[in-house]
């Protein structure tokens, strides 16, 4: 029920048996023998009992929508049906037939309306009812009002954020439609997206689109579909229609259920100006039913067209590029290079054997010259090596220790007795001092190295 349907003040719920057991019909105040198996309650003390009960919750304002209405000439008592907008439940309503005649907006079936009553408990029956006492059409203005005001809630809660929109597949294998039973939305996104793709497969959930029944029918379809693997996209679809007929797609259990669905979803509801709320939920919003169908199926003649004119475009770009290169390789085999390109190794090739003749005449030259230079510094080392001063008549006097020999430079290093070996040109000698005689400055300066009188003592 609406907010209506709740007043400060009403009764408290019977809690319990033993609370029942309290009162007595036309006797609340005495206490009731407890109820038991052995001691039941009849019926009549039970149906007095939630008749007082339900008399005590007084007079309440109730929101609904009327499905029936069953008003009899001559009689005193007009019967109603009253429906909850957003939930399969239902009331019955009584009145006084001039509430319904007498109303400032006629009263029909699908009329939503706020009923002020006070419930009525039949004991005879056992059915409740609402006996109205007065009853208010709801008008357009204060239904723009109550929808505004919900999507100021849904705005706030973030639900109208594009980036929780998903994505539309480019081309779906099978669509979800919910719409009216043989409606021209219906006809309209089939016809349109066949002609397009005539592949194209749809998974068809007829609902009521207006009226108490629209509500419950469109969400349940569409949980059904959002579980269906094969379906890639829904499309909720509905023809134009007055503010009323387009309630239903402004209802916040619908809002909450497509935002909830895991399956795109597209709004195809009406025509341009009209814009429900489940609009601004759904993934995509189409103008109309037809623009639904075209902006989910792609145009297999366009789209072929597409191919073709590209495919046409990258011929000529393949063309023009090798035309390009083909060009650039013509200029390139026209350079005197690549024209004869031997002539410049013929050139290379004299001027290299004119460099290596260069280059062997200088290197024999400077082999000639160290030759010579080689040659000269041999001779002069020779002239003046030990092996030319001994052919000259010099000799070297090396004093024998052992196995040690010592050079004989001065008198002192052979005294009498000292075993010698006297190299010679062409060999040695072994001989023994037999005495030294020191000679003065002059006639030692010009003695050769070695050069001694032992002989001649």
């Amino acid at each position: 029920m609406g907010s209506g349907g709740r007043e400060t003040g009403g009764p408290e719920p019977l809690a319990s048996s033993s609370t029942v057991g309290r009162e007595s019909a036309g006797q609340p105040d005495r206490a009731a023998p407890a109820n038991s198996a052995e001691q039941p309650w009849p019926v009549r003390s039970v149906a007095i009992k939630v008749a007082q009960w339900i008399d005590r919750l007084g007079s309440i304002w109730v929101e609904g929508q009327i499905t029936q209405i069953n008003l009899r000439p001559g009689t005193s008592t007009a019967f109603l049906v009253l429906r909850d907008t957003a939930a399969d439940m239902s009331l019955s309503v009584t009145c006084h037939p001039d509430l319904i005649r007498r109303s400032a907006v006629p009263l029909q079936e699908g009329s939503r309306v706020v009923v002020y009553g006070k419930l009525a408990y039949f004991t005879g029956r056992g059915t409740i009812s609402l006996r109205a006492m007065e009853i208010r059409p709801v008008g357009i203005g204060e239904l723009l009002a109550r929808i505004e005001r919900l999507k100021a809630l849904l705005a706030a809660e973030g639900l109208f954020d594009p980036r929780l929109k998903r994505p539309i597949p480019f081309l779906p294998k099978t669509i979800g439609l919910i719409t009216g039973r043989a409606s021209a939305a219906e006809r309209d996104v089939l016809t349109v997206a066949r002609n397009r793709w005539p592949a194209v497969r749809f998974e068809i959930r007829n609902t009521a689109v207006q009226g108490p029944t629209a509500v419950p029918q469109m969400v349940q379809a569409l949980a059904g579909l959002d579980r269906d693997p094969a379906v890639e996209i829904i499309v909720l679809a509905r023809g134009g229609g007055s503010v009323e007929d387009l309630l239903p797609f402004s209802d916040e259990t619908l809002c909450r259920a497509i935002v909830a669905a895991t399956t795109p979803i597209v709004s195809a509801i009406g025509h341009e100006p009209d814009n429900p709320l489940c609009d601004l939920v759904a993934d995509l919003r189409a103008a109309t039913p037809t623009d639904a169908a075209k902006r989910i199926v792609p145009d297999a003649a366009a789209e072929l067209a597409g191919v073709r004119d590209m495919r046409a475009r990258a011929a000529a770009a393949l063309r023009g590029w090798v035309d390009r290169e083909t060009r650039a390789l013509a200029q390139l085999r026209s350079r005197p290079v690549l024209a004869d390109p031997l002539r410049e190794l013929d050139r290379r090739h004299d001027e290299i054997e004119r460099l290596r003749t260069a280059a062997r005449r200088t290197a024999d030259h400077l082999i000639s010259t160290e030759t010579t230079a080689t040659r000269h510094l041999r001779e002069k080392l020779t002239a003046v090596g030990p092996a030319a001063t001994l052919a000259r008549g010099y000799a070297v006097v090396q004093r024998v220790s052992g196995k040690e020999r010592h050079v004989v430079r001065s008198i002192e290093d052979a005294p009498a007795g000292s075993q010698l070996r006297i190299r010679v040109a062409d060999g040695a000698i072994s001989a023994a001092a037999l005495g030294t005689r020191a000679l003065g400055t002059r006639a030692l300066g010009t003695r050769a190295l070695g050069e001694t009188d032992t002989g001649r003592n």
